[in-house]
């Protein structure tokens, strides 16, 4: 399973779909907890077991088993479990936890479900490019068939229960991932943080919460999902994305018209330096990949591709770094092998 991650680049990554120059990914999760079971927090270890049985049960009833990957997290690697965090299968919680927990994730990448994370189930579908609809019927689809064999936690009154109170409600959580470089450039990132917090909109680094922003990478997420229904969530997170976007497109557009030299000059530095370098940070490399995918997307340069520039965004990640070497690799060792592969895979383009 995991060589073949090494030789397939997720769907959502693909550079393609609505406005996907700007907008990387949209992604729809729900939080889901079974009824007759405490929260994670408050279950004993066999309630988790028996929480990850009922999955294993439930799973081939409603989907083909060959359509999906089911990964104990106990039995995986720390390496492994942060493959998958990196590919945006699983979440950091899950991946650094202890105890039972497991993971199904589709063999296409379209969708994954993490079992005793801070819900009982955590599900997701992906996609490239803004198309939250689309994600949202194929989530929105599993989670009935899943609902169909097992009861969720209930209320009345307040919607399906969660762990957090935040997710009580709907338990939806609406993320999109955007490259915002030309905003960043012009120093008016930070108004647009403002305006996201005074809509209840969270915004986060590549890998969620608690993530840094790297290389102007950023994810923008509801953060209240009580007292609206799921259509309206996703209208509002569809609403604000579409603003930003705008902006983002104004933006570059500015710097096309009066700073086009400085763009050509800043990506083809980066080029150099990306096919020259003898040790690179990731954090280093990103900025340097978001200067070439911008200027690509502007037709200033026409290579790389992005579909290439997007694969190397994810392959220069430490445990995809990790996995082609075959081997664990100190910090050190991975800026070595990082440039390397960037070297390796940068030295036909001019």
């Amino acid at each position: 399973m995991f060589t073949s991650f090494l030789h397939q680049l997720g769907p959502w990554l693909c550079g393609q779909g609505p406005e996907s120059e700007i907008v990387i990914s949209s992604r729809v999760r729900l939080a889901r907890n079974i009824s007759g079971y405490p929260f994670k927090s408050k279950a004993t270890e066999e309630d988790r077991q028996r929480i990850e049985e009922l999955l294993h049960q439930t799973m081939p009833k409603i989907l083909d088993p060959e359509s999906y990957y089911e990964l104990d997290m106990e039995s995986l690697s720390p390496l492994d479990r942060h493959l998958l965090q990196e590919r945006q299968l699983i979440s950091r919680e899950i991946a650094d936890a202890e105890g039972p927990r497991a993971a199904f994730v589709a063999k296409d990448e379209s969708f994954s479900i993490m079992v005793n994370e801070e819900d009982h189930l955590r599900m997701q579908a992906m996609t490239s490019g803004l198309d939250l609809l689309k994600v949202w019927g194929r989530i929105n689809d599993l989670d009935d068939r899943i609902e169909s064999c097992l009861s969720y936690a209930f209320s009345p009154e307040l919607g399906y229960l969660t762990a957090c109170p935040t997710n009580v409600g709907t338990g939806l959580r609406v993320s999109v991932m955007l490259h915002l470089p030309a905003v960043t450039f012009v120093q008016e990132i930070e108004k647009v943080f403002r305006g996201l917090q005074k809509l209840n909109l969270a915004v986060r680094g590549i890998y969620g919460e608690g993530s840094q922003a790297l290389g102007d990478f950023y994810q923008i997420s509801n953060q209240i999902t009580l007292g609206r229904s799921e259509e309206e969530l996703i209208q509002q997170v569809r609403e604000i994305v579409d603003r930003i976007v705008q902006y983002e497109h104004k933006a570059r557009e500015t710097l096309l018209q009066n700073d086009r030299e400085m763009l050509l000059d800043k990506a083809a530095r980066s080029l150099g330096l990306l096919q020259n370098a003898r040790t690179m940070s990731s954090e280093e490399a990103m900025h340097l990949l978001s200067s070439i995918r911008l200027a690509v997307n502007l037709k200033i340069i026409d290579v790389p591709t992005i579909p290439l520039v997007n694969e190397l965004l994810l392959f220069i990640q430490p445990a995809h770094l990790q996995k082609l070497s075959g081997t664990e690799l100190s910090a050190a060792e991975r800026d070595l092998a990082r440039a390397e592969f960037l070297r390796r895979k940068l030295e036909n383009i001019e």
